[in-house]
């Protein structure tokens, strides 16, 4: 029995079953034993590779954006350069790099890294090497002296969800309890109705006994958050992750271990637990706090209006014996059957910013059905 286990156990115990949104919480970042906060689960070595770990691409098409959108608020002196939990920190150098050149943008940047995990920070640390970086343990933390820049890559599909189960008399809590024959863990039913479904989205209101649907009140509040600031403040935000392109009912909650799928309850604090991201939710979360909203957007789509594929041609010409590689990272970020789908992007700007690159058809009420 993990230590992490003993812990959930002595929990339920004590206070009853947990919310799937609590078990998230404890096995993502607990200390000591929380997922993120005691090993570096990215890369062939870990349990997943996320885009900026597959290709520098991803992290130039990114800071092409931030490039210009800065250019669209003006170029101001002073920005505040942000990235929500931001990996390794492949994403952020290679983001600098690819706007070493454009003029101004990087003496303007004031580099912000929200990040929980010590040891994350030690990685970023090393991979920024050479670059004045801050970091910071909340979003909510950020200075607001300036305008900001926002980049968050698969950040919100981390953050907990409660999960609801439909019964006969209306929607109960899905909860995490002890398992008195197996001694690890298992789901159950709250036995009350719970007041949560009130943030259930409308597609939901005819859902049939034992549908199951997810709400995620950290990302909501993270995006009204950004939204508050950039009103504020100015600025814009990008958001890339994976999940739904409109509201629904189901359940999504995932474990990743050593890159493949897992049972969310075998291994608490071993395996990365995620869902996906309800965009349309946290658009409209932004859009009430003051910002406009945008997508979203395939991750395909969105890399090739930024010229990815013109940079996969420089890319193999300077380096024809890794052109097959380069092809094939392109292919696995931009193709519909890899990442180019299941992968979307949605964009938050302040109200003077005109629409920002790659979302020129796409602001939230003309984004089309999604149908994944």
């Amino acid at each position: 029995m993990t230590p992490l286990l003993s812990r959930l156990g002595a929990l339920i115990r004590a206070e009853g079953p947990l919310s799937v949104a609590r078990y998230m919480a404890e096995c993502a970042t607990q200390p000591g034993h929380g997922y993120y906060m005691k090993a570096d689960p990215f890369g062939s070595a870990g349990d997943f590779t996320t885009a900026p770990e597959i290709s520098q691409m991803f992290g130039e098409m990114v800071g092409l954006w931030c490039a210009l959108a800065w250019q669209m608020m003006g170029s101001p002196p002073r920005v505040h350069l942000a990235e929500l939990g931001p990996g390794r920190g492949t994403l952020m150098a290679d983001l600098l790099r690819a706007t070493a050149r454009v003029p101004g943008f990087r003496e303007a940047a004031h580099i912000h890294l929200v990040e929980v995990s010590p040891v994350l920070a030690e990685r970023q640390r090393q991979a920024l090497s050479g670059h004045d970086v801050r970091w910071r343990q909340a979003f909510e933390t950020l200075p607001q002296d300036a305008p900001l820049l926002v980049v968050a890559n698969e950040f919100f599909d981390a953050l907990p969800v409660h999960q609801l189960i439909r019964g006969d008399d209306g929607w109960h809590e899905r909860l995490v309890d002890v398992d008195p024959e197996e001694r690890g863990l298992r789901f159950v039913v709250g036995r009350a109705v719970t007041p949560l479904a009130a943030l259930l989205q409308p597609a939901c209101r005819n859902a049939v006994p034992g549908e199951i649907a997810e709400i995620c009140p950290a990302g909501v509040r993270t995006a009204a958050a950004i939204g508050s600031r950039l009103a504020a403040q100015g600025g814009a935000a990008l958001i890339v992750d994976f999940g739904h392109g409109e509201s629904g009912c189901g359940a999504s909650l995932q474990a990743v271990r050593q890159h493949g799928r897992d049972d969310p309850l075998a291994a608490p604090g071993e395996a990365d637990l995620a869902a996906h991201v309800d965009f349309p939710t946290l658009l409209r979360a932004a859009s009430d706090s003051g910002a406009r909203g945008f997508g979203p957007i395939g991750q395909g789509a969105f890399l090739t209006r930024m010229g990815i594929d013109l940079r996969a041609r420089q890319l193999a010409s300077g380096n024809p014996a890794h052109a097959k590689d380069i092809a094939e990272a392109r292919d696995r970020l931009v193709e519909p059957e890899a990442m180019g789908s299941l992968f979307k992007v949605i964009a938050f700007v302040a109200s003077d910013i005109p629409t920002p690159p790659g979302f020129e058809t796409t602001e939230v009420a003309q984004a089309a059905p999604d149908p994944c």
